[in-house]
């Protein structure tokens, strides 16, 4: 497109002053999985890694996000390798801390002791003092909220990191935090980061809407739906050697099962939709749905995953701010993808007519 600068764009993360490219870089396709707790086809080793990443930042990336969990810390250890020829303070790092990285007790969870050590072992593992942003991988019943909190707060206030953030969360559960750290003192959230895609609009009912009364920024992991929205799936079947592939072949794990989403027509729906769009536009389907997530409320930045530098710069090509959506196509994108909300958000939608603030009045 004229004008396009190729490069992705800046924003910040929510009401924060920390600005990140509008495309972060997920690190979970760095590092063999063997021994980890996510099992994934086609992991990168340490040499391919760093051409992806650097890549990613010669695009103008500069936000990637790994995780204690990711490859057993080898994920870690190998931003950590990378980051050692890179200029710190122009690189934002994110990582996790809450599922087991031991077979102890105290290996798991969101204690004080689990992160102190977690903390600890992420700094090592990525050669740097400090983290900028710190998230917890999922809401933790074993812990009372407060001891995490306070414990998050007092590793901003050492230095070890730098800005908060979450992942993995209930809307009852977000708002409840970010209560209590309001009336505790604690550091504020800045992100939520929460799977988010044209196949999962679910976020919208509560988590979009407390992030944005709230100030966090939304950064969408899977916004490709682990593949099914790449524009490679068709009702024959995956790509040999994807994710989707990979999983079908499992008789239990996580999704993505193309023999759950197949059977769909709305799946079908959405990817000639995305097809027809990306015709229009001159662009590719996974950038289509990427810049769709991208147009919506509250999203900061979208974490990708890139096995292959192709992978990379085509996703790379939805960062940048020279092309849009037209009203029309969100429109078409929205509608097909859009789920009928189950109660008590379908009774309380219906009986806010009128009454929005933010929308037009209906009389």
């Amino acid at each position: 497109m004229a004008g396009s600068s190729n490069k992705c764009g800046i924003r910040y993360i929510g009401n924060s002053g920390l600005k990140v490219s509008n495309i972060c870089l997920g690190a979970m396709t760095f590092g063999s999985t063997e021994g980890a707790m996510f099992h994934l086809p086609g992991q990168r080793d340490e040499a391919a890694s760093h051409a992806i990443l650097d890549k990613f930042v010669e695009m103008g990336g500069n936000f990637i996000d790994t995780a204690d969990v990711y490859s057993a810390g080898r994920s870690e250890s190998i931003v950590g390798t990378w980051l050692q020829k890179q200029a710190r303070e122009q690189v934002i790092i994110a990582t996790k801390v809450r599922f087991p990285v031991g077979s102890g007790p105290n290996d798991v969870g969101l204690s004080k002791k689990h992160i102190l050590n977690g903390v600890e072992e992420s700094l090592k593992r990525l050669n740097t003092s400090y983290i900028d942003l710190y998230q917890t991988h999922a809401w933790d019943d074993g812990t009372p909220i407060e001891e995490t909190l306070s414990t998050l707060t007092d590793l901003v206030r050492q230095g070890k990191v730098r800005y908060l953030g979450l992942s993995n969360v209930t809307g009852w559960q977000l708002q409840k935090i970010i209560d209590l750290t309001k009336y505790k003192h604690y550091e504020p959230f800045v992100s939520l980061q929460v799977q988010y895609n044209l196949m999962c609009r679910e976020t919208e009912w509560e988590l979009q809407e407390v992030c944005k009364r709230e100030g966090l920024g939304i950064l969408p992991w899977s916004p490709l739906k682990g593949g099914w929205l790449s524009g490679k799936v068709t009702r024959a079947g995956a790509p040999e050697g994807s994710r989707i592939e990979y999983y079908g072949k499992q008789e239990s794990g996580r999704p993505p099962f193309f023999r759950d989403y197949s059977k769909e027509e709305q799946t079908w729906k959405i990817l000639d939709a995305l097809k027809t769009t990306a015709e229009e536009l001159g662009k590719s389907v996974p950038q289509v749905a990427l810049k769709w997530l991208l147009h919506q409320e509250t999203v900061s930045s979208v974490i990708i995953g890139a096995k292959k530098i192709e992978q990379l710069v085509d996703n790379m090509g939805a960062g940048d701010d020279g092309w849009k959506l037209t009203a029309d196509q969100l429109k078409r994108l929205g509608d097909v993808s859009n789920i009928m909300p189950l109660y008590p958000y379908s009774f309380l939608n219906a009986v806010q007519v009128g009454r929005r603030r933010d929308g037009p009045l209906v009389l």
